[in-house]
């Protein structure tokens, strides 16, 4: 899995025109799902998004967490994620799972995300054509990925 996480004062997303999600002060998690990810990934991700203390303490330096700030999550399925621009200009997806697998694998990703956090995820509309506003707050941008676990 690959997940491309925004620190953001507040984020929505909108379809067809009705925002579905909305949170204040946390994290955009944009989320894409490969043929070969599996539960392990997906605790890997949650476990790491749930950890990763990009939040600032007192003195201003990141050293919180989600979990520590009790910080809110969008979660949004991007399969553009899994994008190969190795030959000619138009991106191939072979890599990212087929929606009849990536499906029910964001739904347990997002499950394990609530489980870790101890709270509901607000989440996007899987497949769905969405708008996504949000207002990065850093600005704060870090890729993951749970074959390379960095």
């Amino acid at each position: 899995m690959r997940a491309v996480l925004q620190r953001v004062s507040r984020a929505s997303v909108d379809v067809d025109g009705t925002t579905i999600a909305a949170i204040g002060e946390g994290l955009l998690v944009l989320a894409g799902i490969a043929a070969d990810d599996g539960d392990d990934d997906a605790r890997w991700l949650a476990r790491k998004i749930a950890t990763l203390r990009v939040f600032d303490d007192d003195a201003g330096a990141m050293n919180r967490s989600l979990a520590d700030v009790g910080g809110n999550v969008l979660v949004i399925s991007q399969f553009t994620l899994h994008a190969s621009t190795k030959a000619g200009a138009r991106p191939s997806w072979s890599r990212a799972a087929p929606p009849d697998v990536a499906a029910p694998a964001f739904e347990r990703f997002v499950a394990t995300l609530e489980a870790t956090l101890g709270r509901p995820v607000a989440r996007g509309r899987f497949g769905a054509d969405m708008a996504v506003a949000l207002v990065n707050d850093g600005p704060v941008t870090i890729v993951l990925d749970s074959h390379a676990r960095e």
